[in-house]
């Protein structure tokens, strides 16, 4: 059983450790970091002094998820208007030894009610590689529709061409999956 916590300086060697390639890292952080492998110290400066890139004081929230065992997961959360009405979730990875076990579906599910609910967000959306579709399958799982999109964004990583997909959820969403 996962819980949701804030995240801790003392998480990031346990996350950091979980990509062991260039192209698995990039799947989590896309560019945000311009160098691989990254360091606890370097996730920790981005998170700490550089409130995780964005410009609002209060638009950061970097979550870690855990179990019986210790640290399973991690992901953050933003806003992305104004009105604070829509969240978007990013940086979301799953422990490698546990990945397939349904641990990211319930990673999601538990930032889904902690956005709607202590949040209070309308929306939730994320966005992920088209060349992810274990990542794809996971958040469809826990209930996110793919968003139509006329202009999809195309982020240059690795030396390739990576498209964007765009996911989202509404708080009604949310009520009819936690009813069932």
């Amino acid at each position: 059983m996962l819980r949701l916590r804030p995240y801790k300086p003392s998480d990031a060697a346990t996350i950091v450790s979980w990509c062991k390639d260039e192209i698995s890292f990039r799947r989590w952080t896309s560019d945000r970091y311009d160098h691989y492998p990254i360091t606890s110290a370097d996730m920790n400066l981005k998170y700490l002094s550089f409130n995780g890139d964005c410009v609002e004081d209060d638009n950061f929230y970097p979550f870690t998820a855990f179990d019986e065992d210790g640290i399973a997961g991690h992901l953050i959360m933003r806003y992305v208007d104004e009105a604070k009405k829509t969240l978007r979730l990013g940086f979301v990875i799953v422990d490698d030894t546990k990945r397939g076990k349904g641990y990211g579906k319930e990673l999601i599910r538990l930032s889904l009610r902690y956005a709607f609910e202590c949040f209070g967000a309308e929306t939730v959306n994320l966005g992920v590689f088209e060349n992810n579709p274990a990542a794809w399958h996971c958040y469809r799982a826990a209930g996110f529709r793919d968003v139509p999109q006329q202009d999809k964004t195309v982020c240059h990583v690795c030396g390739e061409d990576w498209t964007v997909a765009e996911l989202e959820m509404s708080r009604e969403e949310w009520a009819g999956i936690i009813k069932a």
